[in-house]
């Protein structure tokens, strides 16, 4: 009997040990984006592409928007809303001028990606993000997620302009 209640009281003490360990090394959500628990998606880089994009004014980037599977098929099939589980990736760089390629045609016009500058994430999920329309987001930043939460709230405020015509996302599908 008291062997059993030893083992108990080891398995007990692991477990314990274990579910703090995370703590010590520091959270287990470091990795994840504020507010939401956004992570950065295993393979998004080989997601297909959307669709492209400019924004001009104080952002002035160039991007690429990507989809897993479930995104791309409902914007092939222009199901709106989106289903669960539909991941949209926006990777932008700096929009910058390219010297070399303006040498060779005598005047500025060709523009290509510069530096990175962020990797965001729009994830669908009704039932967790229901108060944000069903979207959760994230922003990471080198491999890590933006630790800003006031820029975070922005977020879903901002896609909510869009929410009646394409359910709270602006990239349209660019076959």
């Amino acid at each position: 009997m008291r062997t059993m209640t030893l083992r108990l009281v080891a398995c007990i003490m692991g477990s314990c040990i274990g579910a703090f360990i995370p703590l010590a090394a520091g959270s287990v959500d470091d990795d994840a984006s504020p507010i939401f628990g956004i992570r950065l998606s295993a393979g998004y880089r080989e997601w297909q592409l959307i669709s492209v994009a400019h924004e001009a004014g104080r952002l002035n980037d160039i991007r690429a928007i990507l989809g897993n599977d479930i995104a791309v098929k409902a914007y092939r099939e222009g199901t709106r809303p989106f289903p669960d589980g539909a991941i949209i990736a926006r990777l932008a760089w700096e929009y910058v001028s390219s010297a070399e390629n303006d040498a060779v045609f005598g005047q500025a016009q060709s523009f290509v990606p510069g530096s990175p500058t962020n990797v965001q994430f729009s994830v669908k999920d009704t039932k967790k993000f229901a108060v944000t329309g069903g979207w959760g987001y994230g922003q990471f930043e080198n491999g890590k997620p933006n630790r800003s939460e006031d820029l975070m709230k922005t977020c879903a405020p901002c896609h909510a302009a869009v929410s009646s015509t394409n359910d709270f996302v602006f990239t349209r599908y660019a076959p």
